[in-house]
């Protein structure tokens, strides 16, 4: 753990630029945990003021190239430390809370932001995020524009939901170790397959459960829902279709498998409406076979 003589000296000065006589802040040095901050801060025009970011922020492609501190919940002091940010902005997920401490003690601001499940989350973050880069007006211009890709998003989910009963969905989360999990109530999928007209086959079970035989089967979904990330890990529908008891299922037998990419479908960053969109049309689509989004 880094002592506080350690983390003040990797703090970073306030520096000063010169403009025609007066003194100017520099610019602000950003690191985003959180990719659904991160593709915030690239709608609002701020990514040249990014200097590192999270295992999440996969899209835009250019953040990949930007230093990586690793995974939300498990963040080190050093390696944030080192990249001399002026600002940290994060979600609820950043961890753990021994970090975050000594973040507080180095003297760099960390504004963490509610990560709720709801649009309405995404409008408060986009313009939460506009104050703290200075850019307020592109801010609410952002926010106006989702604001009315959603409605339109919602209008299309009423179109393709009438006259037919709400499908069954079981979200499942997979990964290379071949361990898999499902998301009841409470889940950014949960709220998702809400949004778009459909039903979690999961029911009232509250969180995230290992996925097992039992709970598959008992779930009967008519479709599985799934990321682009753990289809690739699980071998493709095929491999994802051998995890516990989804082949004894409805939507197993049909062959009924939606895949989308995983912030896309569960960040509830700007990306939300086309997510909204496109989950609709697969859930609502008459049986066929998998699709991918």
């Amino acid at each position: 753990m880094l002592s506080r003589r350690q983390a003040l000296s990797l703090a970073p000065a306030v520096a000063l630029l010169t403009v025609g006589g007066r003194a100017a802040a520099a610019p602000q040095r950003v690191i985003s945990v959180g990719g659904a901050l991160t593709e915030l801060i690239y709608e609002l025009g701020a990514q040249a003021e990014l200097v590192g970011v999270d295992s999440t922020s996969l899209y835009p492609a250019a953040a990949t190239k930007l230093p990586n501190v690793g995974y939300a919940r498990t963040l080190a002091a050093e390696g944030l430390l080192s990249l001399a940010p002026t600002m940290i902005v994060a979600t609820e997920d950043a961890g753990p809370p021994a970090v975050l401490r000594q973040l507080e003690s180095a003297q760099v601001p960390l504004h963490v932001l509610r990560a709720e499940h709801r649009f309405e989350g995404v409008i408060e973050r986009t313009r939460r995020l506009g104050g703290l880069l200075g850019r307020p007006a592109q801010a609410e211009q952002l926010a106006q524009r989702l604001q009315a890709e959603w409605t339109a998003s919602r209008a299309q989910v009423a179109r393709l939901a009438a006259g037919h009963r709400a499908p069954r969905v079981l979200f499942v989360l997979s990964n290379a170790a071949n361990q898999a999990r499902i998301a009841g109530a409470a889940t950014a999928a949960d709220a998702m397959i809400g949004y778009a007209g459909a039903v979690n086959a999961l029911g009232d079970t509250q969180g995230y459960k290992m996925l097992s035989p039992e709970a598959a089967i008992a779930a009967a979904p008519d479709v599985i829902l799934a990321t682009t990330q753990g289809v690739e890990a699980s071998g493709g529908i095929e491999g994802l279709l051998k995890l516990p008891g989804l082949a004894q299922t409805p939507a197993g037998q049909n062959k009924r498998v939606l895949v989308m990419e995983t912030m896309a479908l569960l960040g509830f960053g700007p990306r939300a409406p086309r997510a909204l969109a496109t989950l609709a049309q697969g859930l609502h689509a008459p049986a066929g076979t998998a699709r991918t989004a």
